[in-house]
């Protein structure tokens, strides 16, 4: 039998996928020990950081491993070697603590696997493969590549796909340049809809980090929200102090995740059903009379059109939809009514689900509001964030087209929306804003975009790609240049200025000098502005100066920071909650919280949230779930040497029954097939658990990588994202809903004549 590569659907493409792990060699860096990174010991850690200040050098810097940017304090001994990282004390992201993935920062540095310099793409007696290169050569391509689209097609046709601090830099870049043809992951696959439900309801963005004032809340709802194993530090933290007041904390979850694992009430909701159970929520809380009724009173609208609308949601009607009793329905929602308004029904963060999610954030946003816990103690407090200067460039041109224009069926999106840049890179005659290069930085969309076919019909169509990256990821192996960006370790990056209860600032400085020939952001942006002739838009020597400036304009200078690494500020916003005595008006249309929304109904959308029923598996079928792992960030981290070795692959987590009716034990490979018939490139290993309903399945995302260049993550489990093949598109705001897929388990290996 013909024997094919299991990436053979990139080998009928003009874009081959690259299997470069001979490419870049390099020396292998010292890793601290996992005991160093990890000891708990207060007392014990007291006298290590006093040792560490008499002996070491301390450099300011917050974290980049996740979006949450702990600021932490990074240790150098006297040969200029990382030690160790910890905690800024003063922060309020972190309180001092860092979590397992931030204290996994000197194994992100020390990563032999890094990608060590320049690569353009080339071909060698036939085959696609990469040569290394100068950065002169390779930013020269990029700028002469650039020049020639913007002649042709103008500068929109450019598309920047992008996450993180070296995001910034890009968009700058990009903006000099002309274009506004941007997205990010973090929106449509991630956090959107719950941005444009809240908005719609209160007014506001969620944001991040999320104003969910914890440490004081009396009931913490949690749907579908990870927190424990999604490692929201300063959520981690409060959440348990939280348990240790005995707050009560109500999980739904179809999964008894570690969060449920510590609940008063664990709800295995039906997946797919989690609308019902809101609006039969609500429907207790209005009948019974124990919502906050001053509240709704004095800041709501449309409360009548609410209470009619929830009427028929009883919790017996809910019940055969979510499989949760209607006697438990009723306790939990007395539970809330009773903490009022110190109760949190959290709006969660991975919230992309199945098409109807900004609804669902709609239902959950007007739960709180009928609980009175927005702008309350231990409900939502009203953040606040220092806006930090930007440094003088000219004004940037306006694009003829932009983000809003690829995204114009989607009315309520408030960002590029990342499916719809990629769609527009596809030729065919109804585009009428084509895309033909992208640059992608920070970001390995191969993992986090649903729908592959989409993807490589784009990437296949590209007249030129460039990614920026500090591993090579699947995504790099698509590239036409392949350009090393340093870690966050090893340069002086922008100011970090997040929203929290009281405004701050942290600084960013270079701990150690760039490994291998890698380059910060910010230095591979301004050298393509300047061959692009945007020497204006790039007049500073380097970040340092534009650091510098921005400190003086806030008021503090860079010496100061050096020493103290976060600097907080005074509100000016007004009070970090509600004041009873004064009026208060929302940012919505009408200046009040908004239950029922003319803005949907002048729309075409229903104003106030609907349960609709979703596809079910079919028989020998289950629904995929995935979710976090707390060491772990989406599959940037897998191949972290400190990381990989608390986690080095994911598991198929099975219901006892299920495994008893296909005969699996406990460890057991076994490969999975979607709906679609797609099957998972690698195997997986069977964890047996009552964590997990019959009808569904579970795993940790971020496994599966197909670079042989990542010694530790290759082959290590199963790509989720691999078997997403089936989108739910939110028609408000355009988020990809990716829970609607199912799997089969297959114990024999379906690749038995393909080579991996």
């Amino acid at each position: 039998m013909l024997s094919i590569i299991l990436y053979s659907n990139m080998n009928t493409t003009r874009r081959k996928f690259i299997k470069i792990s001979a490419l870049g060699l390099g020396g292998v860096a010292t890793t601290t020990s996992v005991i160093n990174m990890f000891g708990s010991n207060s007392v014990i850690e007291g006298l290590a950081i006093n040792n560490i200040e008499k002996k070491y050098k301390r450099t300011a810097t917050y974290c980049e491993i996740c979006f949450w940017k702990c600021a932490a304090w990074a240790y150098t001994d006297e040969e200029g070697k990382l030690t160790k990282i910890i905690g800024n004390k003063d922060d309020p992201h972190c309180n001092g603590r860092l979590c397992p993935r931030g204290t996994g920062g000197v194994g992100m540095y020390a990563d032999e696997d890094r990608l060590k310099t320049p690569l353009i793409r080339t071909v060698v007696n036939g085959e696609q493969t990469y040569r290394e290169a100068s950065w002169d050569e390779a930013l020269d391509l990029i700028a002469t590549k650039f020049k020639a689209i913007k002649k042709e097609h103008g500068a929109e046709a450019l598309g920047l796909l992008k996450h993180g601090c070296p995001g910034a830099h890009f968009e700058h870049l990009f903006r000099a340049f002309g274009s506004d043809t941007m997205a990010e992951p973090a929106y449509a696959q991630c956090r959107g809809p719950r941005e444009t439900g809240f908005a719609l309801t209160f007014g506001s963005w969620v944001g991040s980090p999320e104003p969910t004032d914890i440490r004081d809340t009396k009931c913490l709802v949690l749907i579908g929200s990870h927190i424990g194993e999604n490692m929201h530090n300063t959520q981690i933290q409060e959440m348990s102090e939280a348990i240790d007041r005995k707050a009560t904390i109500i999980t739904v979850d179809p999964r008894l995740s570690t969060a449920a694992s510590k609940s008063n009430y664990w709800l295995p909701i039906k997946p797919a059903t989690d609308i019902a159970l809101l609006l039969a929520w609500m429907n207790v809380l209005i009948e019974e009379g124990i919502y906050d009724k001053k509240y709704v009173e004095k800041y709501a609208t449309g409360f009548d059109e609410l209470k009619e609308h929830v009427r028929q949601f009883t919790p017996e009607w809910a019940y055969g939809i979510t499989t949760i009793k209607p006697e438990v329905i009723r306790k939990t929602a007395r539970a809330m009514g009773a903490a009022s308004p110190s109760v949190i029904i959290h709006p969660g963060r991975h919230v992309v689900w199945y098409g109807d999610d900004t609804q669902r954030e709609r239902a959950i946003a007007i739960l709180n509001a009928l609980l009175g816990s927005w702008g309350r103690r231990g409900g939502f407090y009203f953040k606040e964030k220092i806006n930090v200067p930007s440094f003088p460039h000219p004004p940037y041109p306006k694009p003829k087209w932009n983000w809003e224009e690829l995204g114009e069926k989607y009315p309520l999106a408030q960002m590029g929306i990342t499916t719809e840049l990629i769609r527009a890179s596809i030729p065919h005659k109804d585009n009428k804003y084509p895309v033909k290069a992208w640059m992608i930085g920070g970001t390995n969309i191969t993992k986090s975009i649903p729908d592959k076919k989409l993807i490589t019909k784009a990437i296949d169509a590209l007249d030129f790609l460039v990614v920026i990256d500090t591993m090579p990821m699947d995504v790099t192996g698509y590239a036409d240049v392949v350009l090393p960006e340093c870690t966050y370790l090893e340069r002086c990056d922008i100011l970090r200025s997040a929203t929290n209860r009281e405004p701050n600032i942290a600084i960013r400085l270079p701990v150690v000098k760039p490994k291998y020939n890698s380059k910060p952001g910010y230095w591979i942006a301004k050298e393509i502005g300047m061959r692009l002739g945007l020497d204006d838009y790039f007049d500073y020597k380097d970040m340092k100066e534009v650091v510098e400036w921005q400190l003086k304009e806030l008021g503090t200078s860079l010496e100061e920071m050096k020493k103290i690494g976060v600097k907080k500020y005074p509100r000016k916003s007004g009070p970090l909650y509600l004041v009873e005595s004064e009026e208060h008006e929302f940012p919505t249309a009408s200046g009040r919280i908004e239950l029922y929304s003319h803005d949907l109904k002048d729309l075409g959308f229903d104003p106030m949230p609907l349960y609709t029923k979703h596809p079910e598996p079919p028989q020998g079928y289950y629904r995929l779930n995935y979710g976090r792992a707390p060491m772990h960030t989406f599959s940037r981290t897998v191949n972290n040497p400190n990381l990989s070795a608390l986690k080095d692959e994911n598991k198929l987590w099975v219901n006892p029954k299920v495994a008893r009716i296909i005969g699996l034990k406990n460890d057991q490979k076994v490969w999975l097939k979607n709906q679609d018939d797609i099957i998972s490139t690698f195997a997986i290993k069977v964890r047996i658990t009552e964590r997990i309903r019959w009808d569904s399945v579970y795993m940790v995302h971020g496994f599966g990588h197909r670079d042989k260049r990542l010694t530790r993550a290759f082959g290590k489990g199963i790509n989720d994202t691999e078997l997403i093949s089936r989108i739910f598109v939110d028609p408000i705001m355009g988020g990809t809903g990716m829970r609607g897929n199912f799997v089969a388990i297959l114990t024999e290996n379906p690749h038995k004549n393909i080579e991996v």
